[in-house]
């Protein structure tokens, strides 16, 4: 018998249907479920929107784009019911590639260019550079109410000048020239911009702490003219000494009479005797960044020496935190051990720690005049001045803050092999030693090799374990760029941002090389791991 009747209402014997949850919304999950949709979405989009802003100051439409093409793909995944599989896979695909791909395909692009200080834009932007640095105060120039700003970040943030005139209108001004500020708050009684949207308004100390920036800073515009400040509170508009000429691609120093020609090859003005202007642009330089760690002596002495000390580092320290912690592990892991769990709480205590403020002791009790091993020992032993004393001490400083993690590991793995298989070892006529060499080690680096080789990579580029202790030195006097106990991490560091010139494409350069040789060890290390997993079979 039908279970329906003829009007096609359930009969008798059909179950009934009962209404979805969330009072409606039929086949939409729950009302909460629906609540959270709402709630993420909406973050998500006030997320685009704070991207966005500061890619629409800056006239970046392509990043917009791309912004507004991911929110699209978010909400048509979220809100489509034929996108199930693309709900989970969405989040890490997205963080994947803003934090991985986009990351390593910016540091390959820099790596074969000039990017550096000095070579940061194009060459539209150097010559008005040169001709806005060369500028002096003209008798009859404009004067403003001069606000310092950046965009951004106060420390990073490229520099803005928020400029009243004498009328009172607003203007901005950076590198790329003059224009209207029409959302400006302009403090009466000052003259001066208070608040301006995209912009970060500096405060005294911000702009003291920039101060050599600001002496070097000049708005173009146009003509050979520019604006520079007078002080904090007030800029004058000048005539440029330095004025370039397309005709024969060259800049004049009036005052002098010096022709500087460009050099499209090189990114920059030189003058016949081969001097250079400071203000130069962005080319495409091939592999001469690579070559020149690889194959100029001066940089290529610093790069393989380091390379050698940073490998020997790593194995160092991969070791030693190895063979220390196996061997606590292996100690607290007899059976009838008493105060098991008090001893197990106490070893891992340095793991608790954070590393931050454990690298800042072991950093003081290493010092010459009030550290504790001088105190102790009663010696007077510039630990940090010397090349292998402070090489000891970074390697002594990382060996006991990594073994707590390598003893938790030993004791999981050692938990998981039988006891039974030693002792029927022992059984058999094999010593301790015996029997640990050929059942217990290999059981145990079955699980521990990957471990190992992740601890490998990770103390190859262990910045804070030598920054925070040595910050790379001593270093020699003949070179100051690359220290007695600098990793290949921290000399691309001091390449990008601690040298009086950051060479970010020399860098960039670096951190690719980086990543090739871990890359290569760590294949060539689980290769040759997988040979141990024939134990388990």
């Amino acid at each position: 018998m039908s279970s329906r009747n003829s009007a096609g209402a359930p009969g008798p014997g059909a179950p009934a249907r009962t209404s979805p949850p969330g009072g409606g919304l039929a086949g939409s999950g729950s009302l909460w479920g629906q609540v959270a949709k709402i709630a993420l979405l909406g973050l998500f989009t006030a997320l685009g929107v704070w991207a966005a802003l500061p890619l629409y100051v800056g006239g970046n439409w392509a990043g917009i784009a791309v912004v507004a093409a991911v929110l699209v793909l978010v909400y048509w995944v979220y809100l489509s019911k034929r996108t199930v599989p693309l709900k989970y896979l969405l989040p890490g695909v997205l963080f994947l590639i803003a934090f991985q791909i986009l990351p390593v395909l910016y540091t390959m692009s820099t790596s074969v260019t000039n990017f550096s200080d000095g070579h940061r834009g194009d060459k539209e932007q150097a010559i008005a550079a040169i001709e806005a640095y060369s500028v002096t105060r003209a008798e009859q120039g404009r004067e403003f109410g001069l606000t310092v700003a950046t965009t951004g970040d106060p420390e990073t943030g490229e520099l803005v000048f928020l400029l009243t005139d004498s009328d009172g209108t607003a203007y901005a001004g950076d590198i790329e020239g003059l224009r209207p500020l029409d959302d400006a708050t302009v403090d009466p009684a000052s003259g001066r911009v208070t608040e301006a949207f995209g912009y970060t308004v500096l405060t005294p100390a911000q702009v003291n702490a920039r101060s050599q920036e600001l002496e070097e800073f000049a708005v173009p515009v146009g003509d050979g003219a520019g604006i520079r400040a007078n002080s904090l509170s007030t800029a004058y508009e000048g005539r440029a000494t330095r004025v370039y000429d397309a005709g024969c691609d060259c800049v004049t120093d009036t005052s002098t009479g010096v022709v500087y020609t460009a050099d499209d090859e090189r990114g920059a003005f030189y003058s016949e005797d081969g001097e250079r202007l400071a203000q130069g642009w962005r080319v495409n330089v091939g592999f001469d960044n690579f070559a020149r760690f690889l194959f100029n002596p001066t940089f290529a002495s610093s790069f393989f020496t380091i390379l050698v000390w940073n490998i020997g580092f790593a194995v160092a320290v991969t070791g030693l935190v190895f063979v220390v912690g196996l061997a606590i592990a292996l100690t607290l892991h007899v059976p009838r051990l008493r105060g098991k769990k008090a001893y197990r709480i106490l070893v891992v205590l340095p793991y608790a720690m954070s590393s931050l403020a454990m690298y800042l002791l072991w950093r003081d009790m290493f010092n010459t005049d009030f550290g504790l091993f001088n105190q102790l020992l009663g010696t007077n032993v510039d630990w940090l001045g010397d090349a292998w004393t402070a090489r000891f001490a970074v390697i002594l400083a990382n060996v006991w803050l990594g073994y707590p993690y390598m003893f938790l590991v030993a004791t999981g793995a050692l938990q998981a092999i039988p006891r039974e298989l030693t002792q029927a070892a022992r059984i058999d006529g094999a010593g301790a030693w015996q029997a640990f060499r050929h059942v217990t080690l290999p059981m145990l680096m079955v699980a521990m090799t990957p471990i190992l080789i992740a601890t490998f990579a990770f103390n190859f580029n262990n910045f804070n374990a030598v920054w925070l202790i040595t910050k790379g030195g001593p270093f020699p006097p003949d070179d100051p760029s690359a220290g007695a106990t600098d990793l290949l991490i921290t000399y691309t560091y001091r390449m990008a941002f601690s040298q009086a010139t950051a060479e970010y494409g020399y860098a960039a350069a670096l951190s690719v090389m980086i990543f090739v040789i871990v890359s290569v060890m760590s294949v060539i290390s689980l290769s040759r791991g997988k040979a141990l997993q024939e134990v388990d079979r």
